[in-house]
């Protein structure tokens, strides 16, 4: 991820840890951004949070010394992004995690149908 722009919404369930730290600087709970990326808190991990039972989530909770109105608005915030997702609101921009031919293709395809979600490609070597 380039440090010079924020984290895009579309995929941020393939997020870094680098990635997620930018966006709890961006929802005004960066005072967590060490405690998360001590923990390995990633986009995936942050798409997982939906799933977790009670007892996960007062892990998370004590693990990284969050506040119960803090985490609130962590869900809040992960809420807007998803549903923007759903919905189709946000902006589309060129995936960094894909070769240049293929964020051209991924570009066309995500305007025409608004609705589509990314699909992480990780390529092992």
């Amino acid at each position: 991820m380039n440090k010079d722009r924020q984290p895009e919404p579309l995929d941020f369930f393939i997020w870094t840890v680098e990635d997620v730290g930018l966006w709890l600087e961006e929802i005004k709970l960066g005072s967590y951004r060490q405690v998360f990326e001590d923990n390995g808190v990633n986009g995936e991990y942050l798409e997982s949070l939906s799933m977790f039972t009670t007892e996960q989530i007062l892990r998370f909770i004590r693990r990284c010394h969050m506040k119960w109105g803090d985490f609130i608005i962590l869900c809040k915030e992960l809420r807007r992004i998803k549903v923007a997702c759903l919905k189709g609101e946000q902006e589309v921009y060129q995936p960094w995690w894909a070769p240049s031919c293929l964020s051209l293709i991924f570009t066309k395809v995500a305007k025409r149908n608004r609705e589509s979600r990314v699909v992480s490609l990780k390529l092992e070597p």
